[in-house]
């Protein structure tokens, strides 16, 4: 049995995906796309159920990947039943795309989730009613506190039908649909899609397209704003019925003060600047206990066991791996996430999108292109994934050369662990500044240079929410096990490999032939280019490598301050890590992923050089 989610975007289809399936989830890319999908199983009275998340989406005869590939979906049944999460708070509208799925004909289910929500906004919704005019079975749940939540895989596995609803639609377009269907056989949806003109059969098209024209002349408006009009007016009138609004005290609108310029903009640059002064306190404490620990609990009785020189090496490149990923990578990175968990969570981040629209403007985006950045401070694959929410081809090249610059949580590692630990947290966060200069003057001059027309935005504002302890951490977890299990085991892999080199001295000749050029332009020690090589795998592996190399996690004991604020700012700046490559090829391209590389490690090794000189 497979059920698939369906619903807009922030109707809270993946927290109740996540709430189901547990951890246990798969990414797939959907086959002939670029769009992935979240495959899980669950286990409900000892049979397996899969569910599939598909992408948050506002109409199902739009021109997008996210849309054509939901409606590809239903029209290859690729579910045995589909669970419509509606938000309770913006019923008619969700409702609109539900009448739509309706008419695939498949066995279906509502779910009315944000339950909570409404009931603060005074809004009573009868779900026995809605059932009655939908015709399947509706449930009312509270995915942020897991109300109900319990009851969605029964009543998918055993109620689900085909929605009875149907949609009353101006009598010229019923009459075309009845013609198309008796003359080419095929169902009202079909019909639907060819009369706006969307669908791979010619013949149907055409006979579809002249049937158009004629009622576009009658109405003096297109068929899509016909189907559109009527759709939505019978959402309105099934809300208008199912749904009651009760008096409820007016609260404080805080929208009047985060969406503004003033105090809007200070705010956001005090949240931003409170995260990261967070990261870099909080993380450093962390640091200091968990390192240190480390070093007296095991590392000082390995040493003492006096080993075979090549055991004794291996052991210790291990064991320097698992100090410099768990005491000094992990409490940036957990910190880090922490905290941006928190602001989704609260709804603050379509906010952020909504105040910076005016600066990014300047700088050839509009507001919505800070999600994906302010994402590139956690991790840059899933900033630059997001890329495709920015609809223009100028926009996503723009943004994808910034959000590579963008200190992400493993450059943060290697600022924070490097540079505030060893030199000072205001030198820590200069990087920032300096980065945040670069970042504005290669918007400016890719702004004036890439081809391509410049849109306005529109985003959908999220509920101002308290935060939920346990979704916070349920979030963090999601991003932090991605460190745990894959950059870890990649961490002590290279470690090892990197400490065999060095017992056979191959790290040596590779340093003797670079060193003496880092060492002029950039003042940094023979096996600091060693390390910046590793951090193309991973940005931390850069910080973690160097400590590998010099034999201790106390690097202010074998480097000046000036050396380790040169080696961060270069590898900040530097060539982007393979795993960003790599989604960056897929979303713009060889040629713009390749002059992004040569961009970026031009960029480290110049701004590295500038400091060098100015440091001396």
């Amino acid at each position: 049995m497979k059920i698939a989610l369906l619903g807009n975007p922030g109707a809270g289809k993946s927290l109740i995906f996540n709430q189901l399936t547990g951890l246990g989830v798969e990414i797939n890319r959907y086959p002939g796309t670029s769009v992935t999908l979240e495959c899980g199983n669950v286990c409900y009275k000892k049979e397996k159920t899969e569910l599939v998340d598909l992408p948050g989406i506002y109409s199902l005869d739009g021109s997008s990947e996210e849309e054509t590939l939901v409606r590809t979906f239903l029209e290859r049944g690729g579910a045995d039943v589909i669970a419509a999460v509606l938000d309770a708070t913006k019923l008619e509208r969700n409702l609109y795309l539900f009448v739509q799925a309706a008419e695939f004909s498949p066995k279906m289910i509502v779910v009315i989730n944000m339950i909570d929500e409404a009931e603060r906004q005074g809004l009573l919704i009868d779900a026995t009613q809605l059932s009655s005019f939908l015709g399947v079975p509706v449930i009312l749940t509270a995915a942020s506190e897991g109300r109900n939540i319990d009851r969605i895989l029964p009543v998918a596995l055993n109620e689900a039908r085909p929605a009875l609803v149907r949609v009353p639609y101006d009598h010229h377009i019923e009459a075309a649909l009845k013609s198309l269907e008796k003359t080419m056989g095929t169902p009202i949806h079909t019909n639907l899609l060819a009369l706006q003109g969307i669908g791979d059969d010619p013949i149907l098209l055409d006979a579809a397209g002249a049937i158009a024209k004629e009622i576009e002349l009658r109405h003096h408006m297109s068929v899509r704003q016909i189907i559109a009009t009527n759709r939505h007016n019978f959402a309105r009138g099934i809300t208008a019925s199912a749904v009651k609004k009760s008096e409820r005290k007016k609260s404080y609108d805080l929208d009047s003060l985060l969406t503004r310029a003033f105090p809007g903009v200070p705010i956001l640059i005090t949240v931003l600047f409170v995260l990261l002064l967070s990261v870099f306190v909080i993380g450093s404490w962390m640091e200091a206990i968990i390192v240190e620990s480390f070093t007296t609990s095991v590392i000082t009785p390995f040493t003492a066991l006096a080993l075979p020189p090549l055991w004794d090496q291996i052991g210790f490149s291990m064991l320097i791996a698992l100090q410099a990923g768990f005491g000094i990578a992990f409490p940036f990175i957990f910190t880090f996430y922490l905290g941006l968990s928190l602001l989704e969570d609260t709804g603050y981040m379509t906010r952020a999108a909504f105040v910076a629209d005016r600066g990014m403007h300047r700088l050839g985006l509009h507001g919505e292109a800070i999600i994906p950045m302010v994402i590139g401070f956690g991790c840059t694959v899933p900033a630059v994934m997001s890329l495709r929410i920015l609809k223009t081809r100028r926009e996503q090249t723009i943004a994808a050369f910034l959000i590579s610059m963008v200190p992400c949580s493993a450059r943060t590692v290697v600022i924070a662990g490097i540079v505030a630990a060893f030199v000072g947290i205001l030198w820590a966060f200069s990087i920032y500044i300096i980065v945040f200069i670069l970042l504005i003057l290669t918007a400016v001059m890719l702004s004036r240079i890439t081809p391509g027309e410049q849109f306005g935005m529109i985003v959908e504002m999220s509920p101002l929410r308290r935060p939920k302890v346990h979704l916070v951490l349920a979030k963090s977890w999601l991003r932090i096990k991605e460190f745990l299990f894959i950059a870890m085991p990649l961490l002590i892999i290279t470690s090892i490999g990197l400490g065999l080199l060095q017992f056979f001295g191959l790290t040596d000749a590779f340093q003797q032939m670079v060193g003496p050029i880092t060492s002029y332009l950039l003042g940094l020690p023979g096996y600091a280019p060693t390390a910046l090589l590793f951090g193309i795998f991973r940005k931390e592996l850069a910080f973690e490598t160097l400590a590998v190399l010099a034999g201790t996690a106390d690097l202010g004991s074998v480097m000046t301050s000036a050396q380790l604020y040169t080696f961060a700012i270069v590898n900040v700046l530097f060539i982007p890590c393979t795993s960003t490559l790599a989604v960056l090829y897929r979303q713009v391209g060889i040629r713009i992923t390749a002059i992004i590389s040569i961009y970026t490690v031009f960029l480290g090794i110049i701004i590295g050089a500038v400091i060098n000189i100015l440091m001396k």
